[in-house]
């Protein structure tokens, strides 16, 4: 018997390594992968596994971990944070979709129960497809990345009422009103139990388990914790993806859910591809060739019925048609979930082989597809856009005080107009105001207007890539536009629409990523700043600062890597000084190296002639001269052309001094070119 459970393993990871590698080949998700692998070797397919009893057993371990993830990484003050997105979003897609599923089966013949169900199966999304790849495309950050993210998060958490909701479906739970009351009774008595168990005796018992510094025990601790709880409802009647949601919870509000989460993640894995295995054991191939045309047909329905439900309510969430079109593209496709829901529908009979069928093919089919619909999704807006539809359906349906267009008394001349106002958008607002600069600035995030109009902000909705928005914001008059958005194809759009709109305006971009520079540049933009390689330049500049490598060296790395000069990043300073144990840690201490210009008149002078302490307050620790370096140097010592000062001052007398040797500099090009 254990021969063959190792041998169904064997055979699954086997196949499974070959057809990952050919679905990232073709940029489709491993969990299309891992059905695929299920119908190879599954009854249906090649008949490696005859027998998928044992392979089940697995599959339901993978099940109690997935939902114990869920809980773990489920934090409560983020979604408090987003509950508008969340509850309203989330849960408006979900009834709308499971309504409209519901009155589409019903009408077709099936029964309310199993219709209900149905809309389960279908209202929900793939959230590991979805979000892996917004993250490939960077564009989780963006308004449609965090709009997707919230109905997302609603799914996640509705999908355990749905599991315990299902035996009521199908009338296991019991009918009668006393009996659905002393159930729904038990359930909220055990999880007052659990919750008290979490808040007074789990955090205690980990506390002294971590004091071991032991991992294999903490492991086995948090495995037994989840086990324990999923069991304790399932022997009252509840189901164990329930109880294992429950201590995920438990988990998440101690200080110890990263550790507990980090440690129970490769074993989820592991047993979670084994259950996406499971479901594509059960697929019928045969099914699909058999009915090809109707699951075809049924998948676009499904697929154009779930993207104009979560489209619209991106709408009533007051956000932009374009957001709503990347929205509903999205989230097009059935979820990861649906396949957990729908063993339970098996179990109670609410799908019988014929729906179940239907339901697989339908399910990968979406999936499939999922990657590719999200990378047409902007040129599908972009064109949507371009179509002569009403100003208020393009804007959303956010409220009046939000979508009203900016109150100008006159027309604005000369201005700056800043596309988003995040972290980036609010900065260089703050700036504009401080230096007196007329600006203003579009936003498509009702939220973040009706913040900025609280505010007193020059700020109106909007969506930038629309041509109608850009002529409120004056664009033809305008001097600069400053893009700070997260969206690198609504980017692209609002710096073509800008240059075609007014030649002489100069736009300033800022992207993530260096790739996404030249496109940019072929659009119109001026100016791009990619926080990538700003970044990376900051952090050598910081390293270099800490080798004490001298700052005229330093600004030439930054004007030649801001210029091209990417070699600079190897070829700067092959000899550093060597001052790692000297104590960079002082508070208002800093140490910097400075070197002396060529042809300076104080070239020649003694330390004591400078005077360096009584003029800057300043301590030289070192002189850095060719390969000799003169430590604690006496005031007798002469400056030679080249040295290299170590200095050791506030950073006041820092500033006063750089600004000492920069007139140096200065004074000797000037003499140079005389």
């Amino acid at each position: 018997m254990e021969s063959a459970i190792l041998n169904d393993i064997i055979i699954i990871f086997g196949i499974s390594i070959f057809v990952l590698y050919i679905c990232n080949k073709l940029h489709i998700s491993i969990i299309v992968g891992f059905l695929v692998t299920g119908i190879l070797v599954g009854p249906y397919g090649l008949g490696f596994i005859d027998n998928p009893d044992d392979i089940n057993i697995l599959a339901e371990i993978g099940i109690v971990l997935l939902l114990f993830t869920i809980g773990v990484e489920l934090s409560l003050k983020e979604l408090w944070n987003m509950k508008r997105s969340v509850v309203l979003g989330g849960g408006l897609q979900v009834f709308f979709t499971t309504l409209g599923t519901l009155f589409a089966a019903t009408y077709l013949g099936f029964g309310f129960s199993e219709s209900l169900f149905l809309g389960f199966l279908i209202s929900l999304s793939s959230t590991a497809i979805v979000l892996k790849t917004l993250q490939k495309r960077a564009e989780l950050h963006s308004l449609h990345g965090r709009t997707i993210l919230s109905i997302l998060l609603f799914q996640d958490v509705i999908v355990v009422a749905m599991i315990v909701a299902t035996p009521f479906l199908a009338g296991v739970g019991g009918n009668d009103a006393n009996s659905i009351f002393m159930i729904l009774l038990k359930s909220l008595a055990i999880i007052i139990f659990i919750m008290f168990f979490a808040r007074w005796l789990i955090p205690h018992i980990l506390y002294h388990i971590t004091k071991t510094r032991n991992p294999e025990l903490f492991l086995l601790s948090v495995i037994v914790i989840c086990l324990s709880i999923a069991m304790l409802t399932y022997s009252a009647g509840l189901s164990l993806a329930l109880g294992a949601f429950l201590a995920g919870l438990v988990i998440s509000e101690s200080e110890y859910s990263h550790q507990a989460l980090n440690n129970i993640l490769p074993f989820k894995n592991v047993f979670l591809s084994i259950f996406f295995v499971s479901i594509g054991m059960l697929l019928n191939v045969q099914f699909f060739l058999d009915n090809p045309l109707m699951i075809l047909l049924v998948t676009i329905g499904v697929m154009l019925f779930k993207g104009i439900v979560s489209g619209f309510v991106s709408m009533v969430l007051g956000y932009p048609l374009r957001n709503s079109i990347l929205t509903g593209m999205a989230l097009a496709q059935v979820g990861e979930f649906s396949f957990v829901l729908s063993k339970f529908g098996v179990e109670y009979g609410l799908l019988d082989n014929y729906l179940y069928q239907m339901f697989l093919d339908i399910s990968i089919l979406t999936m499939a597809v999922t990657s590719f619909s999200i990378s047409y999704s902007p040129s599908v807006a972009a064109n949507i856009i371009k179509l002569p539809l009403p100003h208020k359906l393009k804007c959303g349906f956010a409220r009046k005080d939000v979508t009203k267009m900016h109150d100008k008394k006159e027309k604005m001349s000369s201005h700056l107009i800043i596309v988003g106002f995040g972290f980036n958008g609010k900065s260089v607002a703050k700036a504009a105001k401080a230096a007196g600069i007329p600006y203003l600035v579009i936003e498509t995030n009702p939220e973040s207007v009706r913040e900025g109009l609280s505010k007193g902000e020059n700020i109106f909705y909007g969506d930038a890539t629309q041509e109608g928005v850009l002529e409120q914001a004056d664009i033809d008059s305008a001097k600069i536009m400053i893009v700070g958005i997260s969206d690198a194809t609504a980017t692209r759009r609002v710096i073509w629409l800008a240059r075609k709109m007014n030649p002489n305006i100069h736009i300033i971009a800022r992207t993530r990523y260096l790739q996404e520079m030249g496109p940019l540049y072929e659009q119109g933009a001026n100016e791009v700043i990619p926080e990538e390689f700003e970044t990376s330049v900051e952090i050598f500049v910081r390293l270099l600062r800490r080798y004490l490598v001298p700052e005229d060296q330093i600004k030439k790395f930054i004007e030649d890597a801001r210029g091209g000069g990417y070699e600079m990043f190897r070829s700067v300073s092959s000899d550093p000084l060597n001052f790692e144990q000297m104590q960079f840690d002082i508070p208002d201490v800093n140490i910097v190296s400075l070197r002396v210009p060529l042809r300076a008149d104080e070239v020649g002078m003694t330390l004591e002639d400078l005077s360096l302490r009584q003029r800057f307050g300043i301590t030289v620790l070192a002189i850095r001269r060719g390969l000799e370096t003169i430590t604690n140097p006496g005031g007798d010592v002469r400056i030679l052309e080249g040295d290299i000062l170590v200095l050791l001052g506030s950073h006041e007398d820092m500033k006063e001094i750089g600004d000492f040797f920069t007139d140096l500099s200065k004074k000797n090009t000037k003499r140079t070119e005389e």
